[in-house]
């Protein structure tokens, strides 16, 4: 004659909703979590926004604004900017010299004259004077003020010091808040990290 009794080892087997030795406490849990939620936030703050590197070459006055405006532009949006200015680009850092800067006449197709007046001497202070008088009539900033808007907005003008070196620059006549002692390896590094990289 069996009796019906309950199987003992049934009662024993662990089941999916039992907690074993080896799982978390909920406390635990709740603390790798926090752990995680703040190393995410502290990975997230070190990545920072956006990067722009702009190497600027040239140092008429045509090409002094393109790097300036898109300086101070993608700073606006948040940008990390650093122009790196290397030789004629070192004039638009200058006080004095980026306020003479000059238009090149000859090889400029979109000058309003042949290439063979352009030549004549001259003829490059009259082309600069017409472009002044553009920028002063349709009000636009001049070098110095991009220079120092760019500067108030965070932007870092780097001078190469081969070329301070090579051009027998002064470097307590670049405007103040320009960066001197920069080589071309540090330029390169700064590229190699920015999500934008132009040359002008």
């Amino acid at each position: 004659m069996s009796t019906d009794t309950p199987d003992a080892s049934a009662d024993d087997a662990p089941t999916d909703d039992a907690p074993t030795d080896d799982a978390p406490s909920r406390a635990e849990l709740a603390a790798r979590v926090d752990e995680l939620e703040e190393a995410l936030a502290e990975a997230t703050a070190d990545d920072g926004g956006k990067k722009m590197s702009i190497i600027a070459t040239k140092g008429t006055l045509d090409m002094a604004y393109p790097p300036l405006i898109l300086a101070s532009t993608a700073a606006a949006f948040g940008y990390e900017v650093t122009v790196f200015h290397t030789f004629w680009g070192l004039d638009i850092l200058h006080e004095e010299r980026s306020k003479n800067l000059q238009l090149s006449s000859v090889g400029n197709p979109n000058m309003p004259v042949p290439n063979a007046v352009a030549a004549l001497p001259g003829m490059d202070r009259v082309t600069t004077k017409m472009m002044e008088r553009r920028i002063s009539d349709n009000d636009t900033a001049t070098i110095e003020e991009l220079l120092e808007t760019s500067l108030d907005m965070g932007v870092e003008f780097q001078a190469c010091q081969m070329t301070i070196d090579l051009m027998d620059y002064d470097e307590d006549n670049f405007y103040d808040g320009v960066t001197t002692g920069v080589g071309a390896a540090t330029a390169l590094q700064d590229m190699a990290e920015a999500d934008i990289q132009l040359l002008v």
